[in-house]
């Protein structure tokens, strides 16, 4: 794997770090598959399967609900305001509830990293596109939750990623600049935010990125695993 070249915070290192979840810290993957096929099934469609559902994964439950119903990712604009679609998506939210975390696990290197950064005093945040109601008892599930000082779920402020505002959020919450502060992600949701939001994007390869290398969406810096970003 070819990584580039920058080395980002080569002299001093962030006073924050926002990390996205799924697919960064935490293969979630597999618990998502059983809830969507099972809300699939309720709904008399076929199934899906992990590797389709690994490439829907990443703008929020509403449009990965909206990729199953269409089985791609392009859907119709106005489907989320069917009725099909409010029924399904309310059968995803009852079905996810009871298979979060139930698989999931955090890659390796993470609890490493982020013990490691929160020792040196360096202040942790998700930053994620998934609900409140479910990155809660994920982060707390996987045995990370007492590591981060913020959480932000793509439904607490009116826009999420790749927009920049819950960056922009956590970094005015923390009391830190944009030039002392990193986002960590392995897709073009991250990348995308991280830039609009004047902060340095350092990638990770083995997440979810709709099936396309991260290094396309042109991040400064990418790590085979989060402990090998020496902080």
């Amino acid at each position: 794997m070819m990584t580039k070249s920058t080395i980002l915070f080569a002299d001093k290192a962030p006073k924050l770090i926002m990390l996205d979840l799924d697919g960064t810290l935490v293969d979630s993957v597999p618990d998502l598959t059983v809830a969507v096929d099972q809300m699939l099934s309720a709904v008399g469609k076929p199934t899906a399967g992990d590797a389709k559902i690994r490439t829907w994964v990443g703008n929020g439950a509403h449009a990965l609900v909206a990729r199953a119903l269409s089985d791609a990712m392009d859907y119709p604009k106005d489907l989320q305001e069917s009725v099909e679609y409010q029924q399904a998506y309310q059968l995803f939210l009852d079905y996810y509830e009871a298979s979060n975390g139930v698989t999931a696990c955090t890659y390796p290197g993470v609890k490493e990293a982020l013990a490691r950064w929160r020792q040196k005093g360096i202040k942790l945040a998700v930053v994620t596109n998934k609900p409140m109601q479910f990155t809660t008892p994920l982060i707390e599930g996987v045995g990370i939750a007492h590591f981060f000082d913020f959480v932000s779920g793509g439904d607490s402020l009116p826009k999420r990623k790749p927009e920049p505002d819950q960056l922009l959020d956590i970094m005015a919450k923390a009391g830190v600049s944009a030039e002392d502060s990193l986002m960590v992600g392995d897709s073009s949701n991250d990348i995308d935010a991280a830039h609009a939001a004047g902060v340095s994007a350092l990638a990770v390869p083995y997440g979810y990125n709709h099936g396309r290398p991260v290094e396309e969406c042109n991040p400064d810096q990418v790590v085979e695993s989060l402990d090998r970003f020496h902080h």
